[in-house]
């Protein structure tokens, strides 16, 4: 049984949309840079070889923006944790292929990097499923 302070922390709307906003957070502030930062929006998916650059960034600030919005503001938030968790693990796999690195310590820090996005996209799973627990849209 959870204690009661605790349970009417797990109970409090702005709790959840602290997680929200905390969970997210690396997706808006991206899309917001990016926003600010054509040029080094467009040279990072020239960089990784992504091609039309200009329709990658404008999907992934859509997907980083727009799909944190959904996740915060509780609005077809499955939907959004979805296209996050999606987004995620194709970028991880573009950027972060820590098998084909030859360098121990980089092969290390690539690995685990690899790993945290992973975790990720099990918050945004966790997400869609008590999105749809609560019957949200």
């Amino acid at each position: 049984m959870t204690p009661q302070p605790l349970s009417s922390l797990l109970e409090a709307r702005w709790f959840a949309r602290l997680a929200a906003v905390l969970l997210t957070l690396p997706y808006w502030t991206s899309g917001i840079a990016k926003l600010f930062d054509l040029d080094g929006a467009f040279a990072e998916a020239a960089h990784f070889g992504l091609s039309p650059v200009w329709l990658v960034v404008v999907a992934t600030v859509l997907v980083q923006v727009g799909g944190s919005a959904l996740v915060i503001l509780g609005h077809l938030s499955w939907l959004g944790a979805g296209a996050l968790g999606a987004f995620t693990a194709v970028a991880t796999l573009i950027a972060h292929p820590f098998w084909q690195v030859a360098d121990p310590m980089q092969r290390f820090h690539e690995r685990n990097t690899f790993l945290e996005h992973v975790g990720l996209i099990g918050g945004f799973m966790l997400a869609a499923i008590l999105s749809h627990r609560k019957g949200r849209t």
